[in-house]
């Protein structure tokens, strides 16, 4: 029996929800290895998604959404990355996005309504873009490069962008870019449109895994827009402030985890070599490799699941939640890495092939490494607060 999410699912809602989200999966694992071979934008996936309103579950209720929570919105992730993790990481950039300004209100309420309007009726995309060439993520707090100057009807952005997941589909994308206001340096962030003269994607994506996110880089080259286009300033603590959303980042890669995981079970249960009078499940080293993925997995899925039960029952408790979610990032990435070496151990040389799910699942589940925050971030994080006065 695989490890059972059951142990997770603890209301109707949540059932309902895994129940959609599973619906996907097989279709959806069937179509991976040409999206993944060919470094193609999953649209088809996309298509089905916006069709059954999975583009809209952290919309609140009141514009059209379901509103989900963000255990809620883990559970779907980590059940559509069993199909494809590229689809479900996709995904979750742009639920993730939207749950972030719900929650914040960083945003003016009519600046934030028009977009929730816009994801529910128009089934529009959105992901943010802020990573630079020069700057590396954001989360170590490089300024960006990007320049957005004031004009006399609004404002002249210029400037390039890197890691833009989705690039072939969005609608509306969420730059920053320096700004300059009474004399003093300040990064502020704006929504644009995809058709705004001036906005470009270079097709730069040709990666080892997580091919088709189809992050591309973004070309901003005298893109004017109006002064509405402005929707917020960043705080100063953006990179530090706990931000719940990027769970589902760790979600998806125990997704894959999970998909390989019963890929060599799968496997171990009906491969007898000649030399055996049984299946190698038989063997006791591979259900010595067995035990242990599933040691990983409930370590890594027990942590996030109980962390994003605080994060959503006590709020109050949220600005201190900091170490805890980069934790979980840390403890489900690597966990996800391990399990994906085990399934390949024990699946042996067949997990080589580009024929084998395995071999997809070992290139993407690298690329958990590098998402936000890595592995030295949450170290540095740990080793400040044990050592903070």
């Amino acid at each position: 029996m695989e490890p059972s999410q059951a142990m997770f699912v603890k209301t109707k809602r949540h059932q309902l929800l895994v129940e959609k989200a599973g619906g996907f999966v097989e279709p959806f694992r069937q179509r991976a290895a040409k999206y993944d071979k060919d470094g193609l934008f999953p649209t088809e996936n996309f298509h089905d998604l916006k069709r059954c309103g999975l583009t809209t579950l952290t919309v609140p209720e009141a514009y059209g959404g379901e509103e989900i929570s963000l255990y809620e919105f883990l559970l779907v992730q980590e059940t559509i990355a069993r199909g494809d993790g590229a689809t479900a990481l996709s995904l979750g950039w742009h639920n993730g996005i939207m749950m972030q300004l719900r929650d914040t209100n960083k945003w003016s309420q009519a600046a934030f309504e028009n977009l929730a309007r816009e994801v529910v009726h128009d089934k529009l995309l959105i992901n943010s873009a802020a990573t630079e060439p020069s700057t590396g993520s954001p989360v170590r707090g490089g300024k960006p490069e990007t320049s957005a100057v004031k004009q006399t009807d609004g404002w002249l952005i210029n400037g390039k962008k890197t890691f833009t997941s989705l690039a072939p589909a969005l609608d509306r994308i969420i730059i920053t870019a320096t700004i300059t206001t009474d004399g003093k340096e300040e990064v502020g962030e704006f929504l644009l449109n995809r058709g705004t003269t001036g906005i470009r994607f270079e097709k730069t994506w040709d990666t080892l895994g997580m091919r088709s996110t189809r992050s591309d880089d973004l070309i901003l080259d005298n893109v004017h827009v109006p002064e509405d286009a402005f929707v917020a300033t960043k705080d100063t603590g953006h990179g530090r402030s706990p931000q719940g959303w990027l769970l589902h980042i760790p979600a998806c890669y125990i997704g894959i985890a999970l998909a390989a995981r019963d890929n060599a079970i799968a496997f171990a249960k009906t491969y007898q070599p000649n030399s055996l009078s049984y299946p190698i499940s038989e063997v006791p080293e591979v259900r010595r490799k067995t035990a242990e993925m599933d040691l990983e997995l409930m370590k890594g899925r027990h942590f996030m699941y109980h962390v994003a039960s605080v994060w959503d029952e006590f709020p109050e408790r949220r600005p201190e939640l900091g170490a805890e979610l980069a934790a979980v990032k840390t403890v489900c990435t690597n966990a996800a890495v391990a399990v994906v070496d085990l399934a390949m151990r024990i699946v042996g040389g067949h997990s080589l092939q580009k024929t084998n799910a395995l071999e997809r699942y070992y290139r993407d589940i690298r690329a958990g490494l590098h998402n936000p925050p890595s592995d030295d971030i949450t170290t540095m994080i740990l080793a400040n607060n044990a050592y903070q006065k």
